[in-house]
């Protein structure tokens, strides 16, 4: 199995060095700001997601005072698939525009084939007002690994994205993702996320932003995500306000 683990590895590698020659400005997505986990939602069931992010403060105006609602709701198909569709909005200046819409399939793989728990996600955008995203389809594919150590739970995802269609369309960027979890109680959950946005080692426009989170559990299928993120360059999102009400329905 360790073999099979390095391929895997590899092949997130090799997607990395695909990504290194990309366009000259990164932007990091501003309606979902979430590092998934391995967990897929139960057979049966649905999960409705609602995300409200605000950007307090951006550098070079971008997405600054803006309000974005995210819906997104997962069917659990197989034990090891489900799959996602979102809406996309925005709110700005007293104006509220429908930016898109989103599909995603997921799959994990056995605990038992890597060292780590593994999963793989890939969502598909259709854009509807290229002021916010000058494409006609754009493709994010994000590896998911995964290792807990008692209460503490570490997730990272290296996250490829390309647009085909519009000004955007060309190369790979690079959005690493990252998350440290504890249980603090049995209900609370406090995290420390990283969120980065590259066109290549060499970038100049790099972003860098940390997010500090609590995960409050009200009841078993009801968990509510809020955090504070900062920006660490002079690029991107400097002050965001971002939260998530997640709401398990059905299931076996």
């Amino acid at each position: 199995m360790r073999m099979v683990a390095s391929r895997c590895f590899a092949a997130a590698g090799c997607l990395a060095a695909i990504a290194l020659p990309c366009r000259s400005l990164a932007a990091q997505d501003p309606f979902e700001i979430q590092v998934y986990e391995y967990a897929l939602v139960p057979v049966g069931a649905w999960n409705l997601e609602t995300h409200l992010n605000h950007t307090a403060r951006a550098s070079l105006g971008y997405n600054e005072n803006e309000s974005h609602v995210t819906f997104e709701l997962t069917r659990g198909i197989f034990k090891r698939f489900e799959f996602a569709g979102y809406l996309l909005t925005s709110y700005r200046a007293d104006k509220t525009d429908l930016v898109g819409w989103h599909v995603r399939p997921r799959f994990n793989f056995p605990e038992t084939w890597f060292p780590v728990k593994v999963s793989w996600s890939s969502e598909i955008g259709f854009p509807t007002d290229k002021t916010y995203e000058d494409a006609d389809v754009t493709l994010e594919l994000r590896p998911i690994f995964e290792q807990s150590f008692g209460k503490w739970q570490v997730d990272v995802n290296p996250v490829f994205g390309r647009a085909w269609g519009g000004s955007e369309s060309g190369a790979w960027d690079f959005e690493p993702q990252g998350r440290i979890g504890y249980a603090a109680t049995p209900t609370v959950d406090l995290s420390v996320e990283y969120y980065g946005s590259m066109n290549g080692i060499k970038d100049p426009q790099k972003v860098h932003q940390i997010y500090p989170n609590a995960d409050i559990q009200f009841r078993d299928n009801l968990v509510w995500n809020v955090g504070v993120g900062f920006g660490a360059t002079d690029f991107g999102n400097q002050l965001v306000y971002k939260m998530r009400i997640g709401w398990l329905i059905g299931g076996k």
